[in-house]
């Protein structure tokens, strides 16, 4: 058993909702405060004196410098698997090219399925970890990571295997999802509907024999795969045993409903969500996954955050680092950006980032800093946690712990 402490703060999130609004006012905070972890979970969390009174037996791990301590952040949406950039693309965007000319010119998710078909699996798996190394220190210990780079049975497989690889050597908690519906590959000689189902024949069966992972993603949009296919795709999955995700609603309307008709843990993106699909949402157990990175990297529309909260929505705000439209991967700074402009609340933000985007990923064991959680957590070097968010990621996490043991600092 050991005890952690003093902090300045602890901001445990505790006791509040999964969906809807929140207020600063609800956010409860401990003073000069301690946790005790024990076999990687936490066992009490209070005040750092009567901690040391309870728990006199425990082992000490003194904390020199005024920090707050928060739970460890939650990454539910990234793409950090994959094979070199598109600083190039990025340009050219800049520069006001098209989507369709970026495309003819050799760029777009194109190249990067060139790049990623091109690395073996332990290449791809040392991209992933080196990539996981940047999430430790920004604060993150849990992440998914998606494949959809490679679309093709043999690529796919290799990038579900080298996230597997990463998943194993990792410090903090990876989680698998197979995104080869991410588009239909323009080297497939056949319908959309035939890839799909390419995939569920040959892919879905060695994701279950291996325990590649359990989750499967589709993306839903005029420029890869209809409602109609989305729908036959999720349902046999889901029949199949796998938990589901969509990409929704980034560019047209339509997949969020799929999310909600076949139980999805969650719909992503959601920057073309309209009054109809919000009011879909709010009702069913979907979490609304919302990736401002893809916004600011695309030069478009933010989700609607704020109406999704105030129609009773589960809001989670995930990154969506990827090499295309979502460069940028800093959880923090993306969800202090998206504050800044749909107004959400600090408590928002924070439950958006911790438990509430634990929930899109399907995992009710961590995101507070409560008996027995996960012992997950960061703490910043300050004196006041509001100066996380209005600092908008240039304050960075001193330490994280994984389990209850300092993995960074």
């Amino acid at each position: 058993m050991k005890l952690i402490g003093p902090f300045k703060q602890i901001i445990t999130l505790e006791n509040l909702p999964l969906k809807g609004p929140l207020k600063d006012e609800q956010l409860t905070y401990i003073e000069n405060g301690g946790i005790v972890v024990a076999h990687e979970q936490i066992v009490a969390v209070g005040d750092y004196t009567w901690l040391q009174k309870h728990y006199p037996d425990s082992e000490l791990e003194i904390i020199e410098n005024e920090q707050v301590l928060l739970p460890g952040f939650v990454d539910a949406h990234t793409h950090i698997c994959f094979g070199g950039n598109r600083a190039k693309d990025f340009a050219m965007r800049l520069n006001g090219k098209s989507y369709l000319e970026i495309a003819e010119s050799g760029g777009g998710i194109w190249s990067t399925v060139t790049q990623t078909r091109a690395k073996s699996e332990e290449e791809l798996t040392a991209i992933c970890l080196q990539n996981v190394q940047k999430l430790i220190q920004q604060g993150i210990t849990t992440a998914e990571v998606k494949s959809g780079y490679a679309l093709s049975v043999e690529g796919e497989l290799k990038m579900m295997r080298a996230i597997k690889s990463a998943k194993d050597k990792a410090s903090i908690d990876l989680i698998p999802t197979f995104l080869g519906a991410h588009m239909k590959p323009k080297d497939f000689d056949g319908s959309n509907r035939a890839y799909l189902d390419l995939l569920i024949e040959e892919v879905f069966p060695i994701l279950q024999k291996e325990h590649l992972g359990n989750r499967v993603d589709i993306f839903v949009e005029q420029s890869a795969f209809s409602v109609e296919e989305g729908d036959y795709f999720l349902e046999t999955a889901k029949k199949q045993g796998f938990e589901l995700t969509v990409h929704a609603d980034q560019f047209t309307p339509g997949g969020s409903h799929l999310a909600i008709k076949h139980q999805a843990l969650s719909a992503d993106h959601l920057e073309f969500s309209g009054e109809d699909e919000i009011a879909a949402l709010a009702l069913s157990d979907v979490v609304a996954t919302v990736l401002p990175g893809a916004s600011i990297g695309l030069g478009m529309q933010y989700a609607p955050a704020r109406k999704l909260l105030d129609a009773n929505c589960c809001l989670c705000i995930a990154s969506d680092w990827n090499p295309g439209s979502a460069p940028m991967g800093n959880l923090l700074t993306q969800a202090s950006i998206l504050a800044t402009f749909e107004k959400l609340s600090m408590a928002e933000v924070l439950a958006a980032i911790t438990y509430r985007a634990a929930k899109a990923l399907g995992l009710d064991d961590r995101g507070s800093l409560t008996p027995n959680k996960k012992a997950d957590f960061i703490s910043f070097e300050t004196d006041d946690f509001r100066n996380i968010i209005y600092l908008q990621g240039q304050l960075q996490p001193a330490m994280v712990w994984k389990n209850g043991n300092r993995i960074f600092c």
